[in-house]
């Protein structure tokens, strides 16, 4: 690499982390004035509230927002570059345009493989423990209501309402049905506890049903230990669980609640495929910021950076919009998560065309 190469590219990973360092630290300290008097009246231990906690966050939402400060930086230092007209001689220095754009395109690199290995590998396993600790010290107990699901083997579930602190479900009823879609099994309890990490469960105050031929049977029954496919911990889960499980653990659990009739199904698919998309975007996002503001502007520095602002708005807001298309219309989950990136890969295109110009 040249002197030049070299010079950019500690440029754009100081900017990145430097920024990245004042947006996480602005973040923790409004996180802070929000949670603090949750933490501190549910006696919170300090060093889980920075380690398991903070830590934990700063690595989880760094990483989120990853693209979004590697434009900024780019847009950032790159503008300055040209106010002090550094980017000139480098533009006409006889070599082509792609030269300017490759140190840039290094560092993305960088920071690119950097965001797949956490969102893959690290940052599930960091999210763990963030949202744990969050749902001991701050989240309400959960709740889950009219509960109802298909699972495989003909076998439909139902309870009327779960309450995480009971850690019991209400009104449980349990179907199977034959290949003839007719009923052969019924079962309903007041009460149905399972036995966390176990297909174990107790039931109270049950009523059973099987329907053979030529009669079927009846039992009534106070209490009755049973065992089921399924677990409580499937069913009554926060929507952020996805948030915590690898790529492994979040394709089994997709293929589960596909099975199942779930809704949750594109919010899981929507996180499988952002945990790759979002790095990819580092990318186009960073052709974009050269193109942007590597032109010295009459305006100074804050034209460059509003022009950046409004790219990063554009590109939130097409992410958010393709996102309840896939979620409330039944778009495509891939199509809707990867269209704001090709969108704007052709919108860097152009541009890198423009300043061969």
């Amino acid at each position: 690499m040249s002197i030049i190469d070299r010079y950019i590219i500690k440029k754009f990973l100081g900017t990145y982390f430097f920024m990245l360092g004042i947006i996480m630290m602005f973040a923790t300290v409004f996180d802070i004035s929000e949670k603090l008097s949750e933490f501190i009246s549910n006696k919170a231990p300090i060093s889980g509230i920075i380690f398991d906690y903070y830590v934990n966050f700063i690595l989880y939402y760094g990483n989120l927002f990853s693209s979004m400060i590697i434009f900024l930086s780019v847009i950032w230092f790159t503008a300055k570059m040209a106010k002090d007209t550094e980017i000139v001689p480098i533009l006409f220095s006889g070599k082509p345009v792609f030269r300017l754009y490759r140190p840039y395109l290094i560092a993305a690199t960088v920071l690119m493989i950097l965001s797949l290995v956490l969102n893959h590998l690290i940052v599930p396993s960091a999210n763990k423990k963030r949202l744990a600790f969050e749902n001991q010290y701050y989240r309400n107990a959960l709740v889950v209501e009219d509960y109802n699901a298909e699972y495989p083997g003909n076998l439909h579930v139902y309870f009327s309402n779960y309450v995480e602190y009971e850690d019991k479900a209400h009104n449980f009823i349990v179907q199977k049905f034959d290949d003839q879609q007719k009923i052969s099994y019924f079962l309903k309890a007041r009460y149905a506890k399972n036995s966390p990490g176990t297909f174990h469960w107790t039931l109270e105050d049950y009523y059973e049903k099987t329907f053979e031929f030529p009669v079927g049977k009846i039992r009534y029954g106070h209490r009755k230990d049973t065992t089921f496919s399924f677990q409580m911990e499937e069913m009554a889960q926060r929507q952020n669980i996805a948030e915590t499980m690898t790529y492994g653990e979040l394709t089994k659990m997709i293929e589960r609640e596909d099975q199942k009739g779930s809704d949750l199904v594109p919010f899981y698919e929507i996180e499988l495929h952002q945990r790759t998309s979002y790095p990819f975007a580092a990318y186009v996002l960073t052709i974009i910021g050269v193109a942007v503001s590597s032109e010295k502007r009459r305006g100074g520095i804050g034209v460059n950076i509003a022009i950046g602002l409004l790219f990063v708005f554009i590109y939130i807001f097409s992410m958010k919009m393709m996102t309840v298309a896939s979620v409330n219309l039944g778009f495509p989950v891939l199509l809707a998560v990867w269209v704001p990136n090709m969108l704007f890969l052709g919108i860097s295109i152009l541009l890198y065309w423009r300043s061969q110009k």
